[in-house]
């Protein structure tokens, strides 16, 4: 197929490596053009707008980082929506607010595109992989047309309804996962007195029943953090976890709800950021809890 990626950011680029990889034509565009750039050597192509490359694909996947960027890239200057998009799949993958996926919908559809909101479980791992969990939303019709696409990037996809709903699921499966991070640091500040070796300290927790999957597959991350290793490449840093934070707490009042807990938590986030970790990966917010302790 020929798919284009808007969005080059850590996702969007291993999933371009990914679709490189399977063999298709692959054309990216992002808003700093030196990131496209960097997946040129492995066979894609840059578009230098929106505009064009939507013209230049049959599919157009997206994952940028919140609603302003998703409204420039699609309805600004040289945007997606400027162009024909008769017959076009779009494939909408960031993390946004249900009303915005909504919205995207509405507004594409009435140019003739078909149109799925479907935001992704997993980091950059599993996107390389193809084993990221996809939550889509939007008429069957344009998920049946959605989903050959989608396999070759997800180990599962559900089609949870119309538009939107693959949003609030996504919203959904990580609110656990981030206030995770909050809870974990403070069951280690609990046990930092006994010295234990922190691979021994990961198996323990991993094995438990309240050990979610994020210790079975980051654990050993999450071990090296602890005694001032390095852990590699960042996947998820503490700023997109605010910004999603937000987004819950956000949706939640839009539905008269409260969550008290995710409120807590991005307080705390937000006292990291501010103390220089924005940019540091999630396994180094349970450490640095800890060593508050």
């Amino acid at each position: 197929m020929n798919i284009g990626i808007i969005g080059i950011g850590r996702m969007g680029a291993a999933m371009a490596t990914r679709l490189l990889g399977l063999g298709h034509t692959v054309t990216v565009w992002n808003r700093s053009p030196d990131k496209a750039q960097a997946l040129v050597g492995a066979g894609a192509k840059v578009a230098a707008t929106p505009r064009a490359l939507a013209q230049a694909c049959e599919v157009i996947l997206s994952i940028v980082a919140d609603a302003r960027a998703v409204e420039a890239a699609y309805f600004g200057a040289d945007g997606v929506a400027s162009g024909d998009l008769a017959g076009k799949l779009v494939i909408e993958m960031s993390t946004l607010r249900p009303e915005a996926q909504r919205s995207l919908a509405e507004r594409l559809k009435k140019l003739g595109a078909a149109v799925v909101d479907c935001p992704v479980g997993g980091t950059t791992g599993p996107a390389r992989d193809g084993k990221l969990l996809g939550f889509a939303g939007g008429t069957p019709e344009d998920f049946a047309r959605a989903k050959p696409v989608l396999d070759l990037l997800c180990r599962r996809v559900e089609h949870i309804g119309p538009a939107g709903t693959g949003a609030s699921m996504k919203l959904a499966i990580n609110l656990p996962l981030l206030v995770y991070w909050q809870a974990l640091g403070e069951a280690l500040a609990l046990i930092k007195p006994l010295g234990l070796d922190p691979a021994r300290v990961m198996d323990i927790l991993a094995d438990t029943s309240g050990g979610p999957n994020v210790l079975k597959v980051r654990g050993s991350t999450i071990a090296k953090a602890m005694v001032g290793g390095d852990t590699g490449a960042i996947t998820f840093d503490v700023d997109l976890i605010r910004k999603d934070l937000r987004t819950m707490i956000e949706e939640a009042a839009s539905l008269g709800a409260t969550l008290p807990v995710t409120a807590r938590a991005l307080e705390v986030f937000d006292e990291a950021a501010k103390e220089g970790m924005g940019g540091a990966d999630a396994v180094k917010l349970p450490v640095r809890w800890m060593n508050k302790a």
